[in-house]
This record gives structure tokens, sequence and C-alpha cells, in this order.
């Protein structure tokens, strides 16, 4: 079994073909699933296609392209969602210096009350990073050092000092069908040196579409391909990573529970 831990059930790509998606992902073999929140203002339709399937789960949060149009969202808002039991992470959250959608003052403020939902609560935080290393090195181990808390780099794309820092602190590294690209060489020599049991794959989907489905609409049953790419980087079986990266998934969302076996 595999599981996709990142992926965005809720946008409207989806809309005519959703329940045939997870089931495509189901046949597929990859029994769990997590719909990710980008505004939680769009929280309650991201819920209810969690509670739609016993093995899809959500998290609650405000992507960074989005900090400043939810400026508000304070960690209490958070943390009264995340009691939910769909509820199994805090975000999508983090800096996005690429597109900077949003102010960084902004970004870095609403990233910050996420960490701090993510302490209270204990959920991992879902982080987003892109462009913007060093801040999110500071942050991270700045508000480490105020109290710990869980979380993982999703869809990493990010730099070897990043990767060290954040497996120093605990983190767990997600990779996504960027992995795949043919270059992609730089994150596969990072990925070479990231521990086992800290790897998580993801689709991201619709995004981010691996190999050999480059340019197509991603969805979670692609994931298979970014996990085969992953263990032939690591030099294991495709058995053994599906094992390890499901184990590493119910160990950081410890909330969410296994599929019965059927």
């Amino acid at each position: 079994m595999l599981v996709d831990s990142h992926c965005h059930l809720d946008f409207d790509v989806f809309d005519d073909d959703r329940a045939e998606t997870i089931r495509r992902a189901r046949d597929a073999g990859v029994g769990t699933l997590v719909t990710i929140c980008t505004r939680v203002s769009q929280f309650e339709q991201i819920r209810a296609i969690a509670e739609s399937d016993d093995n899809i789960w959500c998290s609650v949060g405000t992507h960074p392209h989005q900090a400043e149009e939810e400026a508000r969202v304070a960690p209490e808002d958070l943390i009264e969602r995340s009691h939910h039991p769909k509820v199994i992470g805090i975000g999508e959250t983090g800096l996005d210096y690429y597109y900077d959608n949003s102010p960084r003052d902004l970004q870095r403020t609403s990233f910050r009350a996420h960490i701090a939902a993510a302490r209270d609560t204990g959920l991992p935080l879902i982080v987003h990073t892109r462009d913007a290393d060093d801040d999110m090195i500071d942050i991270l181990e700045d508000e480490m050092g105020k109290g710990a808390f869980p979380g993982v780099l999703h869809c990493f794309s990010s730099g070897r000092k990043l990767a060290e820092r954040a497996l120093d602190i605990g983190f767990y590294i997600s990779l996504s069908g960027i992995v795949t690209f043919r270059n992609a060489e730089e994150l596969r020599d990072i990925v070479a040196n990231v521990p086992v049991d800290r790897i998580l794959v993801e689709t991201d989907s619709p995004f981010l579409a691996p190999i050999p489905n480059r340019g197509k609409r991603n969805e979670p049953s692609f994931v298979v391909h970014t996990a085969a790419r992953v263990a032939e980087i690591k030099n294991i079986k495709i058995g053994a990573l599906s094992r390890v990266s499901t184990d590493n998934f119910f160990k950081l969302f410890s909330k969410a529970t296994r599929p019965k076996a059927s």
C-alpha cells in the first residue's frame, strides 16, 4: 500500500470525475489520501470530501499565496477546526518568495500562526516553501526553540541546507513528481542522503505529474511512479519503499488510522 500524503481533491479540475479519481487511486494500491486545505474559508468543502471516504483525511490551513486574502486567520481558528476527527494536519502553510502572491511579512505572520496551532494541537505542520530557504530555516528553528512541534516539508525541491536543518529538528521530507523530472539531478542527490525513515511520497495533484505522465493532470494514483523513482534513488525495492513511507506517514500523522484489510 502507498499513501498520497498531499493532494487537492477539492480543486475544480476534479469536479467531473472525483469519485473515479479516488477509485483509480485505490485500484493502483494507494490506500490513503490526504486532501489539503489551502484556504481556511473553504475548509468545509475539504472536510466534506474527507468525510465521504473512510480512507481520506484532510488538513486545515491557509497557503502562503492566500496569506493576504486570509490575513486574519489566528491559531484559535485553526485549533477549533482541527478538533474534527478527519483533520490530521495543520496547513499547508509556509513561505513562497518565488511568486510573492502575498506580501512576505504577511506570509511570515501567517506561518507563525500555523506553527502555534501545530504546537498546541500536536498535529503535524504541513510546510510549503519555495525560494525562501534562509527565512524558512530561521523561523522553524526560532519557533522550535519556543516548544517542539512535528512537521513535514511537502513537495520538497529546496536546497541541501534546508533539508539537513529540517531533518535536524525532526521534520520529514515529502517527495512529489518533481523527483522524476529529467532536470532534477540536484534534488535526487539530496534525496539520496535523506534517511529512508523520514521520507513520505505525494502527488500535490493536480500539479506536477511524474514521468511517465508528465504534462497530464496529476492525480493520486500517479504517486506509484514517484515512489518507484524514490526506491531507485535509495537502492531499495519498491515494496520496501512503500512499506517504510507508509509507516512514516502513520507515525507522523498519528491521528489517521490505517485502512482496514480487505
